[in-house]
């Protein structure tokens, strides 16, 4: 189990990834853009949303940071752009942790299968901490 660190930028994201890599002097990042992943044909992906950050991570100093762009129409604020993210392979400690942390907190996405983790989910905490569980199967990104 691992908790880490999840940036998010309103379009910028790439920019602040080569920033980051400079700074601490990275191995190159691990990047999927919005348009590289699977397409819903019911929702089309607008144009200027296909270049945009979906997932990127960076190793620094041993420790993973990820991030991404908010999508095109959404924004977020500075200081409220950063959420942790409790990655796991015990898929019983990402359901239990979801439980707990949905009471009187709001819900972003309920636990459910995607294409990149048979069970993702988002919430924040009544104490206002946005967290993101993710079930890993060894997968990189």
């Amino acid at each position: 189990m691992a908790i880490e660190v999840y940036l998010i930028f309103n379009g910028n994201c790439r920019e602040a990834i080569e920033f980051y890599k400079e700074a601490f002097n990275t191995e190159p990042p691990q990047i999927m853009t919005f348009g590289e992943s699977p397409q819903n044909p019911d929702y089309p992906l607008p144009d200027e949303a296909k270049d945009l950050i979906m997932h990127a991570k960076l190793t620094i100093s041993g420790n993973t940071v990820m991030f991404s762009d908010t999508f095109p129409n959404s924004t977020v604020e500075v200081g409220s752009n950063i959420s942790l993210a409790l990655v796991s392979k015990d898929i019983h400690e990402i359901k239990t942790a979801y439980e707990k942390l949905k009471e009187d907190g709001k819900i972003g996405m309920e636990l459910q299968e995607t294409f990149w983790s048979k069970c993702y989910g988002q919430v924040t905490d009544k104490f206002g901490v946005t967290w993101q569980l993710s079930y890993e199967e060894g997968k990189k990104i």
